[in-house]
């Protein structure tokens, strides 16, 4: 049962979702938390903001993201990613080491030649990626290719590379993909 501006699907599985910010933003970044918020309306989920400023490095970045999920305990099929940026590329390559529930990528640094695995095959069972026509750090060409070659889906919005005049968009669209995620769980 859904109701506006919250999810009401019950489930007993514990669900972890982790959100990883951009290479010049944190944690407490409006995208970011705005998902988190919408995430912690679903009962039984547990939203975790990763705080990856200690380094711009995306190897580091992905293996504070694999600590982060090892530490909660969390199961990769109850594990939903979410992130913005290098943290998108963090979401991916996290996804293609150890598949997961549903990947949830913002603007993501894919298909860029300095990132390690810049093309990462994203292995979530559900995956959302929303690009700015207007990105200006990360080219939409690329990603829209990588989507293509994926059979991935990409929402691509008139809006930059931090998507600021789409937050509204981004946390309906994440709303709708946490109820998709919540209901293949409860599937027989």
């Amino acid at each position: 049962m859904f109701k506006a501006g919250a999810i009401f699907i019950m489930t007993d599985t514990p669900i972890h979702v982790f959100l990883s910010h951009g290479l010049e933003s944190g944690p407490g970044s409006t995208k970011i938390q705005a998902m988190k918020a919408e995430a912690e309306t679903c009962p039984n989920i547990k939203a975790h903001a990763i705080d990856h400023r200690s380094t711009k490095d995306p190897s580091t970045r992905l293996k504070q993201m694999q600590e982060a999920i090892a530490q909660s305990g969390a199961n990769p099929a109850n594990t939903i990613l979410a992130g913005s940026s290098m943290g998108g590329w963090v979401c991916a390559q996290t996804s293609s080491d150890t598949p997961v529930l549903g990947c949830f990528i913002l603007a993501p640094a894919l298909a860029m030649a300095r990132y390690p695995q810049s093309s990462p095959i994203i292995r979530a069972r559900h995956c959302q990626i929303i690009h700015g026509w207007d990105d200006d750090v990360v080219p939409v060409a690329p990603v829209l290719g990588l989507a293509r070659d994926q059979g991935l889906p990409i929402l691509v919005v008139p809006d930059g590379h931090r998507l600021e005049n789409s937050l509204d968009r981004v946390v309906s669209e994440f709303r709708g993909f946490l109820q998709t995620c919540l209901s293949d769980l409860n599937q027989p």
